[in-house]
């Protein structure tokens, strides 16, 4: 009777662990499924397909993609006209974020801000609601240096893509399929949208409209002037591969004059920098080393007014710094 119970116990351990392995294992391909790199990498090139402007019949069947997980707020952010250029400007900055998300962000940013202002710092409503509107736009300041650092590091894998391009066609590839050599040869993030340009082409897109996606997904000068090549070449003939090869030189000179004004510029720009932090800088030292004779600016009226005053001319100085340093080439 003893052996027998023991067996029993032992099938039902070994019962036991198999019925856990097994429901870890459910658990674990549900979650690839869903969460895992594939299904990621078909999110991204959904929302990539979702952030340009096509409303042909093909392109609609593939920009099927949620402005948020939730049903209310996403029937909410369809009635705004531009949530779809939030979705593009979302995407340009390579991240996986809905726009609700973005939305949402901002709102929490804004309202968490002003309520701790209120509760520490006691000055009016309206200086407050400043500083937490100035507040909630850091998340769009963080999207948007995401987005200007993802464009840069595209337009510097430009020129190089082009020659790849140019090698394809004179080897005697098709332009589609050079087009697809680029999303597989290439690095990230511009292998990414010549993969979008060689799908959409697949799902029965016309090139021309595919090209005209892209300028709208990636709103770079120097891609529009390939695009723009490729579609007069198209219509009216011509050399493409010695077009191509021109623009290529063309892009990488501009980038190493681009190069040579970033460094005679140096100087200012750190000027720039020292006059932007200095008084910061200055304020924090003297509040650490003589507290009483900073306290007067935030306690009394008249150190209240002129903070507010300084930071607003401080503010403005910043831009004005911003836009002398600030070079195009």
């Amino acid at each position: 009777m003893q052996s027998i119970l023991g067996n029993s116990f032992l099938v039902m351990t070994v019962m036991v662990f198999v019925t856990v392995l097994l429901a870890l294992e459910a658990a674990y391909l549900l979650w690839k499924s869903y969460k895992g790199p594939a299904a990621k990498r078909i999110e991204e090139r959904i929302s990539a397909l979702a952030a340009s402007r096509d409303t042909s019949k093909q392109a609609r069947i593939l920009k099927q993609r949620l402005l948020s997980e939730v049903p209310a707020i996403e029937k909410l952010l369809l009635d705004l006209p531009r949530a779809h250029r939030l979705q593009r400007f979302i995407h340009q900055a390579g991240l996986g974020w809905t726009v609700s998300r973005l939305v949402l962000s901002c709102a929490a940013a804004g309202a968490g801000s002003f309520m701790l202002l209120l509760s520490l710092v006691h000055q009016s409503l309206l200086w407050n609601a400043l500083i937490a509107m100035i507040v909630a736009t850091l998340p769009v300041l963080y999207v948007e240096r995401k987005r200007h650092r993802r464009l840069r590091r595209i337009e510097h894998q430009l020129p190089d893509a082009l020659d790849l391009l140019i090698r394809a066609l004179r080897s005697g590839h098709a332009f589609s399929s050079g087009l697809q050599m680029l999303g597989e040869e290439m690095a990230e993030p511009i292998a990414g949208e010549f993969r979008i340009v060689a799908d959409e082409v697949n799902f029965g897109v016309s090139m021309q409209q595919a090209l005209v996606n892209l300028s709208q997904r990636v709103p770079m000068t120097d891609l529009r002037f390939f695009v723009i090549s490729v579609l007069i070449q198209r219509e009216s003939g011509g050399n493409l591969t010695e077009v191509l090869g021109n623009l290529s030189r063309l892009i990488r000179d501009r980038l190493k004059l681009l190069a040579k004004v970033k460094v005679l510029s140096s100087e200012g720009r750190l000027s720039a920098w020292i006059l932007g932090v200095m008084p910061f800088a200055m304020a924090g030292l003297l509040y650490l080393f003589n507290p009483e004779f900073m306290s007067p600016l935030w306690t009394d009226p008249i150190g209240i007014s002129i903070i507010q005053t300084l930071l607003v001319m401080m503010f403005l100085g910043i831009l004005l710094l911003v836009k002398i340093v600030r070079i195009r080439v």
